[in-house]
């Protein structure tokens, strides 16, 4: 086998042969800093509008154009639909663009101002020749995949991959579903045309200097990169030939948001809404949402307005969002989309289980997974599906990369197989699943690699998938219907996992009962503090608690609703709950206090509150959040509490209506 290395930053990425595969192939590939020079790529702006300002593309810039003192035009609107896409006429230094940005962000009508960011591939090849997929079920450095395989194999389950697009190969084809294109600049696309419904991947080389100064410093041949992040995720497996995919039953939606040089933030964030089922401006509906949705790349920076929001919608429609690290070798706070909220951000381990030389690290990182370090041996890399084209497409190949880009996709595998054992999990519950069975890493970690090394197998488990899942315990809740000083309660408990095989009431004077739906009639009128306990099937309990008024028949309460203590929730995960509210009420009032961690507060009328949906919300800091309704209409009000990234724990919330 021979290796070709062509210069500064430059590694030559080697084929395998000892498989019985392709033969000989040696492709060199430079890396790209998110931090590079891009000065021959079109400066655009991402503008976001209040309320529906942003009615003509074309008005639109003009005015923008006469406020800035920049001709600018207008691309289009984005998915996210306060938002539009301008290109300026010329680049401006990194001083005049911040000038610009402040100019337009002084019009009335305008929220803010990004610069549609350039993203690249978080990949980082070098030298290798590579035999074996030790990153799979290696004691020290693997992720207990054979295991994961006798319970789960990813069947039913749809995977996002968000990269350069993808080139036909026979070992992974089987798994590809319809996708799209969303590059919608020409020297960006390298395929003529803007969008459209064909995410082929035609290549990605670049001369030097021709993505800006010392960008690349030498001529780059095509990467395949998205090629590559999709055959660790779903390879064709049991086929007598190549490489196993994580999720082999899984199928893939290729996404193309990277091509020449990088990929714009807003094709990308567009990319995200649609992959998760949302609707983009004159692109087809996506008919296969992705319940997990992978994105190998990044950008320097930490996480801005547009990524966080096209993250948000994806995970309220569902989709469990991976990103990498980044190989900067840096505090991941620092880079894009690793630093934004609802994302697992994953960083590289090596063989030995130590964290990468290359991976970013620190508080943002969730997990980690084998990203590989072929710098060192040439069996330590990830071997996956590629292409031996150096231009455009050529044979089908089998090449080991390294990087957290090879990363992001074992951890993407796995959340595959978690929703194929429960087709029911939330994102939020994907990750802490991730994180609570993550095994510490065997070697050295500087700066912080998240809970640790993903287990496959133990993953299945804890969402129910396989082995002995931990019980979890029932959910206990009640409902009341108080008239004058006689009230009956329903009870609204679930179990998750079993069934609630016993009920104990404290209706706050002394009185108890262990029936299911019990009636009591209370001494005196007042408001009281009723207690449920429930006790699940294998012993597990919880308790909900409520104020009951009850009056004399005398007048009727000028007040009602309820308390319900010691709330916990896991890191951003969502409680709901529900307050009749009756006509002639003059305020609804709801309130957090206690405990720890970080609770938010939404409120809405009819159906659960979300990030985007509310009538009221309170996103402060700690847990003292309060919304205040006055004349609120009479109905079913909707309560939210959502948790940050560190979860919340021991919270009260108390909500009540009153008249006067």
């Amino acid at each position: 086998m021979k290796s070709i290395l062509k210069g500064y930053s430059f590694a030559a990425i080697s084929a395998i042969t000892t498989l019985g595969l392709l033969g000989n192939h040696s492709q060199a590939v430079a890396q790209v800093s998110a931090d590079a020079d891009f000065s021959n790529v079109p400066q655009r702006l991402i503008v976001r509008y209040k309320d529906t300002q942003a009615r003509n593309g074309l008005s639109q810039a003009n005015t923008l154009s006469n406020r800035g003192g920049v001709k600018m035009g207008h691309l289009r609107k984005m998915a996210l639909a306060d938002r539009q896409v301008f290109r300026l006429e010329k680049r401006m230094a990194p001083g005049q663009l911040k000038k610009l940005r402040a100019t337009l962000e002084a019009d009335p009508n305008v929220i803010s101002v990004e610069e549609d960011a350039f993203m690249v591939p978080q990949y980082t090849p070098n030298d290798t020749f590579y035999n074996v997929q030790w990153h799979y079920f290696e004691a020290t450095g693997g992720i207990n995949l054979p295991a994961a395989w006798d319970k789960q194999t990813g069947a039913g389950v749809t995977v996002a991959v968000l990269d350069t697009g993808y080139v036909y190969h026979s070992d992974l084809d089987a798994n590809i579903l319809p996708g799209y294109d969303f590059i919608d600049d020409t020297f960006v696309s390298n395929d003529g045309d803007g969008r459209d419904a064909d995410p082929s991947d035609p290549g990605d080389a670049v001369a030097r200097n021709e993505c800006g100064l010392f960008n690349p410093p030498q001529d780059q041949t095509s990467s395949w990169h998205g090629t590559h992040v999709a055959g660790t995720v779903a390879a064709v497996t049991d086929n007598n030939k190549g490489v196993a995919g994580v999720a082999f039953d899984a199928k893939v939606v290729p996404v193309r948001v990277l091509g020449k040089c990088g990929g714009y933030l807003s094709d990308i964030a567009d990319g995200i809404v649609w992959a998760s089922g949302g609707n983009v401006s004159g692109v087809p509906v996506n008919s296969n949402p992705a319940q997990v949705i992978n994105m190998s790349l990044g950008g320097s920076g930490a996480c801005d307005s547009t990524y966080q929001s096209a993250i948000n919608t994806a995970v309220a429609n569902g989709s469990t969002v991976i990103v990498s690290a980044g190989n900067s070798d840096a505090d991941a706070s620092g880079y894009r989309p690793a630093s934004c909220d609802n994302v697992i951000s994953v960083a590289a381990t090596e063989r030995f289980g130590a964290r990468a030389y290359y991976s970013n690290f620190g508080a943002t990182v969730d997990v980690s997974a084998p990203g590989g370090d072929v710098a060192y041996d040439a069996t330590h890399g990830v071997a996956s599906t590629l292409n031996d084209g150096t231009a455009g497409p050529g044979a089908e190949s089998y090449v080991y990369y390294q990087g957290t880009s090879m990363a992001a996709p074992h951890v993407a595998g796995v959340a595959a197989l978690m929703y194929a054992a429960n087709g029911g999990v939330t994102p939020a519950q994907v990750e802490s699943a991730l994180k609570s069975t993550a095994r510490a890493l065997p070697g050295a970690c500087s700066g912080g690699c998240g809970a640790g090394i993903i287990d496959a197998s133990a993953a299945i488990d804890a969402v129910g998938g396989g082995g002995t899942p931990t019980n979890q315990a029932p959910n206990a809740s009640f409902t009341f219907n108080a008239s004058d000083l006689f009230v009956t309660f329903t009870d609204g408990s679930s179990d998750s996992d079993g069934s609630v095989v016993s009920h104990s009431w404290d209706f706050g004077d002394g009185g108890s009962s262990t029936d299911a739906n019990p009636s009591y009639s209370y001494g005196a009128a007042g408001t009281y503090s009723v207690t449920l306990t429930v006790t699940d099937d294998d012993g597990a309990s919880d308790s909900s608690t409520q104020s009951v008024t009850v009056s004399d028949g005398s007048g009727g309460p000028s007040s009602d609703g309820f308390t319900e203590s010691n709330v916990s929730l896991a890191s951003r995960a969502w409680e709901y709950y529900t307050i009749d509210v009756p006509a002639g009420a003059t305020s609804l009032e709801v309130s957090t206090s206690g405990g720890s961690g970080n609770v938010n507060l939404y409120v809405r009328l009819g159906a659960n509150p979300s990030n985007g949906q509310y009538d009221c919300r309170d996103t402060g800091g700690g847990n003292n959040e309060s919304c205040t309704i006055a004349n609120p209409a009479a109905g079913t009000w909707h309560i939210g509490l959502k948790a940050t990234r560190n979860g919340a724990s021991g919270v009260t919330l108390d909500a009540y209506w009153y008249s006067n």
